[in-house]
């Protein structure tokens, strides 16, 4: 399943513009031209240009407990990572830059996330994953409508896999079903302890 593809469904307070044949020049003057405006992201490919805001309130839920869930089994398996949060990735050269909802390095630090997490509420014009591909990100995460969609890049494209490939130990359907709680904390409680249990 493409991306691209994906349903995109408009947030009550979400909204996304797509601008076309937009230079980089360009792209940079409308972004500093709105830069004190609380909330808004952009997304920049080959001259289209998304531009968000603000963020929904179910945006920042998802990509929180997204967030938080990870971070539990990650603390829990005593594996090392690096929040890089939304830092910018991208530049002129590639001819994309977007900031990812949450990234993450394992092990160590790099200039290139391992993973990046995007929460779809509203999408525009621009093909997120072929930023992600530019960018070499080895894998990258969907996360809409309740459901999560994993792409592993494989010689240069990337592919939909049914398992993490980076945490391949990781049980999906329970961290989709402990995000999809409505409580965020009991949902991280739950989470955790089930690890707990499958550790003993």
């Amino acid at each position: 399943m493409n991306p691209q593809i994906l349903e995109k469904p408009v947030s009550n307070s979400t909204q996304c513009i797509t601008l076309y044949d937009v230079s980089w020049e360009k792209f940079e003057a409308i972004e500093s031209v709105l830069e004190s405006c609380a909330g808004v992201r952009f997304v920049y490919l080959d001259r289209t240009l998304d531009i968000m805001t603000p963020l929904s309130d179910e945006h920042e839920d998802s990509k929180t407990t997204i967030r938080k869930l990870l971070e539990v089994y990650l603390e829990e398996k005593s594996i090392r990572f690096y929040a890089r949060g939304s830092k910018t990735i991208g530049n002129l050269g590639l001819g994309g830059r977007k900031e990812p909802d949450e990234s993450y390095n394992l092990q160590s630090k790099k200039d290139i996330p391992d993973l990046a997490i995007e929460v779809i509420v509203t999408s525009g014009g621009v093909n997120v994953l072929e930023i992600y591909k530019r960018i070499k990100v080895p894998e990258v995460w969907f996360w809409q409508k309740g459901k999560l969609s994993i792409y592993c890049l494989r010689e240069q494209q990337y592919e939909q896999v049914e398992q993490s490939e980076l945490l391949p130990n990781l049980d999906l359907e329970l961290l989709v079903r402990c995000a999809n709680m409505p409580d965020q904390y009991d949902g991280a409680i739950e989470f955790r302890n089930a690890i707990r249990q499958l550790q003993t």
